[in-house]
């Protein structure tokens, strides 16, 4: 998994609450293993049900075409647990994720793959928030060493994550990777459980 450490990108507002991952990849996408799922992401949203692209989609837009950063609402990614909404948004190119709030499996699963979900209060939200609508297409810098979120200028807010999430993903780890850094202090305990338990060096040794 890659790490994550500072982003660039356009910002694309996908606005309204309760957002969940049906929306985000509908469930025809995951019929099959071969789908574009970049091409899935918001497919209701993006496209007529003729087929035809809808122009007033935001990520339709030429502006926002190629964003990597996504301004979300309150509870985005709630619904089903599927992990292909993930996928989806990382097949779009979608790095990082802002909004006020995420639905747990889905925040879990953003950490699980290497996107960045911030959750901020409100008043943090309404400045950005503001930036985005204010500036139609701007760029805004993520700095998950700092924590910070900036324009080409200044900070415009900082952000709150739990430590260990940021360490896993400042190092590109999942949560086997972060297990298998632990691997020889695992070893020693296991060493050290086999010769203070004679039942259990028996049942290696023997197989029973």
């Amino acid at each position: 998994m890659n790490s994550f450490t500072q982003l660039r990108g356009v910002v694309a507002p996908v606005l309204g609450d309760d957002m969940n991952t049906d929306q985000i990849i509908p469930s025809a996408y995951l019929k099959d293993v071969h789908a574009n799922l970049g091409e899935g992401l918001f497919a209701y949203l993006r496209r007529k049900p003729t087929g035809e692209k809808n122009s007033d989609f935001v990520l339709e837009m030429d502006t926002y075409k190629h964003s990597k950063i996504l301004l979300v609402g309150n509870n985005f990614g709630c619904g089903s647990s599927r992990e292909h909404a993930v996928w989806a948004l990382q097949e779009f190119g979608i790095q990082c994720l802002i909004g006020k709030s995420f639905a747990e499996l889905f925040r879990e699963n953003c950490l699980k793959n290497g996107v960045l979900a911030i959750s901020l209060d409100d008043e943090r939200y309404s400045i950005i928030s503001n930036f985005v609508s204010n500036t139609g297409g701007g760029e805004l810098s993520v700095d998950l060493e700092k924590c910070e979120i900036q324009n080409k200028d200044h900070e415009l807010c900082d952000f709150l994550i739990h430590q260990n999430e940021r360490y896993m993903l400042l190092n590109g780890l999942d949560d086997i990777g972060l297990t298998l850094g632990n691997v020889d202090l695992i070893l020693k305990w296991e060493e050290h459980m086999i010769g203070h338990h004679s039942f259990l060096q028996s049942s290696i040794t023997t197989g029973y």
